[in-house]
């Protein structure tokens, strides 16, 4: 279920608020009226009655008046109560409301000796101010919730529009670059609060990767350093015609075990900097796959893998040439790992490489998870460290690639990588 915008919030609360304001005052009046109005016509019977009762002693011969709110009955205990109108039979001494909604009488009843006094006044015109009274009251109720949604949904971007500014800007922010402070003088206290704490947190942001970047700067001197050495100095030994071929085999081996020693360290600290993808340049697919292969082609030989590369010869895209060279030797290196007969085919068209192999496969469980950083479809005996597609996920997302994989246990897979 989506969640609701703070600004709809606010405005839901201030609308609600005045509702529950206007409406209780509402009520309150209207409950007010409502008794002020029966008192006041308990007080008009009662007076009237008490008129009846002195009119009659004065002289029981003279007409008693009416109106037309007013009935004013005097009759005799007994047989003269039958004069009265139905619904004024029968009441006991006191004050009486009878009738339905408009067709309500107010009655008040007084018993003197054998007389029996009667008062009756129509409350049917005050029952039907009391229901447009209460109508207005909901109409205003209405009328009081449209505006105040309104004024509350602008007064709640009044409120939030510094913040919705600064989370404008915050997207734009990259760690470790200058930017201007997010704080400013004009905002309000709350909000400058939070901004200063926003530059205070980037700042420290910006002074952790300068120092995670010096570190990596100096482990990736470190580390390449020995591997140069070891690398040069497996050259120059094989470079010496007069080396036995067992020895030979032993230094090629060493040769290569520090190139992949040296590929790894770069992608390891690709991935704990998580550095730039570089300037972008014109690259020859075509040149790209074949540096990137020419490393695992003693390996595909040993297994008597057969390499097939469909390439259009003068396919050249505009993009980081390590970064591509990265991706594919950690699919080819995984596609040879994997792959124990058959082949391995590089194809590009239409903007597509595709890196297909007859190799083992991954399972269907095992693929949404495939390109997360330590996961491991494979068995602990096939070696590895469970980042090679991480690697390459990283840089894809980084490049604006994308990247695809389609595998069925038994039947090989094939990664396919889409260029903008």
């Amino acid at each position: 279920m989506p969640r609701i915008g703070l600004r709809l919030r606010v405005a839901a609360f201030f609308a609600a608020a005045c509702m529950t304001v206007v409406g209780t005052l509402g009520v309150t009046l209207y409950i007010a009226s409502e008794r002020l109005e029966e008192a006041l016509i308990d007080q008009i019977v009662t007076e009237e009655l008490d008129d009846l009762v002195r009119r009659y002693r004065d002289n029981p011969e003279l007409p008693q008046p009416a109106g037309p709110n007013l009935q004013y009955f005097a009759v005799r205990a007994g047989e003269e109560e039958l004069k009265l109108p139905q619904q004024l039979r029968g009441l006991a001494p006191g004050n009486h409301e009878i009738g339905p909604g408009l067709e309500e009488r107010h009655v008040g009843v007084r018993r003197i000796g054998d007389m029996l006094y009667v008062v009756s006044y129509d409350a049917g015109p005050h029952e039907a101010r009391e229901q447009e009274f209460a109508n207005l009251v909901l109409a205003s109720l209405a009328i009081i919730a449209v505006v105040a949604l309104v004024l509350g949904f602008w007064l709640a971007g009044v409120l939030t529009r510094q913040i919705t500014e600064l989370a404008r800007r915050l997207p734009a922010l990259t760690p470790g670059q200058p930017h201007p402070p997010l704080a400013s003088p004009n905002q309000d206290t709350e909000v400058e609060a939070l901004a200063r704490a926003l530059d205070d947190y980037l700042g420290r942001l910006a002074r952790m990767i300068q120092r995670e970047q010096e570190f990596t700067a100096n482990a990736s001197h470190e580390l390449r350093t020995p591997l140069t050495a070891i690398r040069t100095s497996c050259e120059l030994l094989l470079a010496d015609r007069a080396l036995p071929e067992k020895a030979r085999t032993r230094i090629e081996m060493m040769n290569t075990a520090a190139a992949r020693m040296e590929e790894q360290t770069q992608t390891l600290l690709f991935l704990a900097r998580e550095m730039s993808i570089g300037a972008l340049e014109p690259v020859s697919i075509r040149e790209c796959v074949e540096d990137a292969v020419g490393a695992f082609r003693p390996a595909m030989a040993q297994k008597g893998l057969s390499f097939e590369a469909q390439l259009e010869s003068e396919a050249i895209l505009s993009l980081n040439r390590q970064a591509l060279q990265t991706v594919l030797s950690n699919l080819i290196r995984n596609a040879v790992q994997y792959t124990e007969r058959g082949f391995i085919r590089i194809t590009y068209g239409a903007r597509r490489l595709t890196v297909a192999d007859s190799g083992s496969g991954i399972a269907v469980e095992d693929q949404p998870k495939l390109f997360q950083r330590f996961y491991r479809a494979a068995p602990p005996e096939r070696g590895g460290f469970g980042i090679g597609l991480a690697i390459v996920k990283q840089i894809c997302d980084a490049c604006g690639w994308t990247i695809e994989v389609a595998s069925a246990p038994g039947h090989g897979s094939v990664f396919k990588i889409t260029f903008p």
